[in-house]
């Protein structure tokens, strides 16, 4: 491999990692200002900050074809529908109810995704324990069968 050809992959590389992680920054602080928003008594300005962050993030993340893809399949249009219309529910100034359109699409949209996060968690040392505890425990298996 020449220099010029050894140049231009390590280019490439770096650009999709500081993809990535510019990524994973816009949904970890999108993830924070929804949450902070929340604890602010459904703050509008943070809820609508958290919403563009997400979405930004996670277009970031996944890129824009996928993330297209992801939201717009035909068997996710119901979930797409309530949780883009959550967003938009939020941006023209009604949180409240902006949210619970939007949780109850995140849940729809992110349902596969539940098993696999929940057997990641399983695997933490501390966290493990907890979600093995008699009445969590019950819990987890109903979701991981979804």
């Amino acid at each position: 491999m020449d220099r010029e050809a050894w140049h231009a992959a390590v280019r490439g590389v770096t650009k999709s990692q500081t993809q990535l992680k510019i990524g994973m920054g816009l949904t970890g602080f999108g993830v924070f200002f929804l949450f902070f928003g929340m604890i602010l008594f459904f703050d509008k300005a943070l809820l609508a900050i958290g919403n563009v962050l997400f979405v930004a993030g996670l277009a970031f993340v996944i890129g824009l074809e996928r993330t297209f893809r992801f939201f717009f399949q035909k068997h996710k249009m119901k979930a797409t529908g309530f949780f883009l219309g959550g967003v938009f529910v939020v941006l023209i100034g009604w949180p409240l109810i902006g949210m619970i359109f939007e949780i109850y699409g995140f849940f729809l949209l992110f349902r596969g995704f539940f098993p696999v996060v929940v057997g990641f968690i399983r695997r933490v040392p501390v966290l493990g324990s907890l979600l093995n505890l008699p009445g969590i425990r019950s819990v987890t298996e109903i979701n991981t069968m979804l």
